[in-house]
């Protein structure tokens, strides 16, 4: 299904953004309309236009303002600066700021909407580049709606320095997102350092969160800064929390309560101004019920929580993945990138994705070693992806037929209906036809169906040949 545009006009003049969105409108391209720069501003924390036209002149931030406040967080929004001929040194100025084009008034219409068009191509074109893996971006992406909760809690959260709990399986991308909040906070020029507690042997996690004083442990040759220091100003992010042993816990929530600690063998408090982030893919709360984590620091932590689906529950986005993964090994392993057939998308788009976003990645890796030529066909798939679990694929036959209907409708095909049925009939005819050893009387029986009617449907669905008349 094609992406339809989606603009925003912010002018003050309503008669204007009247015109425009009439304009626009007529062209097929979707239009939100604003009176000023604040409420665009706000509601770009929900979501971001494929390119914005603004006025220069409105009461409170004119347009030249809310192109540097844009240009800082979203560089890559193309912005039409909209400005009357007494107005060009201004346009020179948008320019410079940035702007990708600036809309003389009185302006033509049909001007106006093909500059907006020229846009949405250099955003879409500036999209594709980036897609090849040319810098291995930490942006996340998804269009399904789960993960359009998770960028609105990102955006609601996009001033504040508050502590946020992170729930997802494995693989789901839960730092991603907790670089995505530090990105978006008012720290984002301190340190971001992440540290996987379950991944650090328990003897040295004391030393890896808070350091250590030379001599402090046997191999402690010089002193060492912890991860809490290294983030000092910025943020820490703590990966699955859920692990950290007993008395880890009581030192953490004694960092989180005084903003202060000790190195190990250290005899001076060292203070740090850190905003804590942690995720888990276990149950915090059953933990704590059964005495495997504390319940203070349990609630010291739980102030915000944004839960990541797991990919399985975002299966619309597995296509963009794919693509986006495919492009980036291509570019990693300097090679031609992989096209997936159709077919293969939709097989892998029915899989259930134990791993994850993160199994999905790996698949690419592997499938741009391993694939033999540039497209990718069913055959190319490893083996463990060829059996299909029913059970995990989603149980029923009715279930995995519900499935591939929602594809077909979300993809904008029509007439799925008799695309389905002959395929279904054909089905059932062939596999009763193979239990009888292709004797019709029998395989009719089978069927529920008289002779005639299975000899009509084998006409029908043109599979004469291979069956016998008896």
């Amino acid at each position: 299904m094609t992406h339809r545009e989606h603009i925003w006009v912010i002018d003050d003049d309503r008669s204007i953004r009247w015109v425009l969105e009439r304009a626009l409108n007529r062209a097929d391209i979707s239009v939100t309309s604003f009176a000023g720069a604040g409420d665009a501003l706000q509601a770009l924390h929900e979501e971001v236009p494929d390119a914005l036209l603004t006025d220069i002149r409105m009461p409170g931030m004119d347009g030249l303002e809310m192109l540097d406040r844009i240009k800082k967080d979203h560089p890559d929004l193309p912005v039409i600066i909209m400005t009357a001929h007494s107005d060009l040194e201004s346009a020179v100025s948008a320019y410079q700021g940035g702007a990708f084009e600036y809309l003389p008034k009185p302006f033509d219409v049909d001007e106006a909407v093909s500059l907006v068009r020229r846009a949405c191509q250099a955003r879409r074109e500036q999209g594709k580049e980036s897609a090849q893996g040319l810098t291995k971006t930490t942006e996340i992406i998804g269009e399904a709606p789960a993960m359009q909760e998770v960028f609105r809690a990102i955006g609601r959260l996009s001033r504040s320095n508050i502590t946020v709990l992170i729930n997802g399986e494995s693989g789901t991308g839960k730092e991603l997102v907790a670089d995505a909040l530090h990105r978006h906070s008012p720290r984002a020029n301190m340190p971001f350092i992440a540290l996987n507690t379950a991944a650090i042997p328990r003897d040295l996690l004391e030393s890896e969160l808070f350091g250590h004083e030379k001599g402090a442990f046997t191999g402690a040759q010089s002193s060492r800064r912890g991860r809490f220091e290294q983030a000092d100003g910025g943020t820490l992010f703590l990966d699955e929390i859920g692990d950290m042993p007993a008395e880890l816990q009581t030192r953490l929530l004694r960092v989180l309560a005084d903003g202060e600690f000790y190195r190990v063998g250290g005899h001076m408090p060292v203070r740090v101004d850190v905003r804590i982030i942690a995720a888990t893919h276990q149950n915090l709360e059953a933990r704590v019920k059964d005495g495997l984590f504390r319940e203070d620091l349990f609630h010291r932590l739980n102030v915000i929580r944004i839960h990541v689906p797991s990919l399985r529950d975002r299966r619309q986005d597995i296509p963009l993945l794919l693509n986006y993964f495919l492009a980036q090994a291509a570019s990693e392993l300097n090679v031609e990138r992989k096209v997936p057939l159709p077919e293969v998308i939709d097989y892998l788009s029915a899989l259930d994705w134990p791993g994850n976003v993160r199994q999905l990645e790996n698949l690419c890796r592997w499938l741009t070693v391993m694939a033999s030529g540039r497209e990718i066909h069913i055959d190319d798939l490893p083996p463990e992806l060829h059996e299909r679990d029913t059970q995990t694929a989603g149980g029923s036959w009715e279930h995995n037929l519900a499935h591939w209907a929602e594809q077909e409708l979300a993809r904008g095909r029509s007439g799925i209906l008799d695309q389905a049925l002959p395929t279904f009939e054909r089905i059932m005819i062939q596999a009763a036809l193979k239990r009888t050893g292709g004797r019709r009387q029998d395989a009719a029986r089978l069927l529920g169906w008289g002779r005639n009617t299975l000899t009509r449907k084998i006409n029908e669905l043109d599979m004469s040949s291979g069956t016998h008349q008896d």
